[in-house]
């Protein structure tokens, strides 16, 4: 009987054992998913700054027509952040016609490129 008693109390230990750990699983997967999902945010956020940037450096304060290859990597990075309202916003500022269609696009795709950048809380 007292042989009995050990083994019973010993699965009990097990089990609380278990069900900690389980417990303790679950908590450490939901902080990766958290930390996987800011990695990437502050990945695209990198890419947003960085597109960003360059657009001002290089098609705001331009002295001369934007040449080609400026045109191509501009092209290449807006695709890069895989966002369909600025690739949208973009393609409006790409196509402008006049010099204030254009100004008006600009304001509004430095807007979009802004509020697509995710602060970490």
């Amino acid at each position: 009987m007292k042989n009995y008693k050990i083994f019973v109390l010993i699965i009990l230990i097990l089990v609380f054992i278990s069900v900690f750990f389980v417990f303790k699983y679950r908590s450490a997967m939901k902080e990766l998913r958290l930390i996987k999902e800011n990695s990437v945010n502050q990945e695209l956020n990198v890419k947003t700054i960085d597109f960003t940037n360059f657009f001002i450096k290089n098609v705001l304060q331009a002295q001369e027509e934007i040449g080609f290859e400026t045109r191509l990597k501009l092209e290449n990075m807006v695709r890069d952040l895989k966002n369909q309202e600025i690739l949208i916003q973009w393609n409006k500022f790409v196509n402008s016609k006049t010099s204030e269609e254009a100004q008006a696009e600009t304001g509004n795709l430095l807007k979009i490129l802004i509020e697509n950048i995710k602060i970490e809380q």
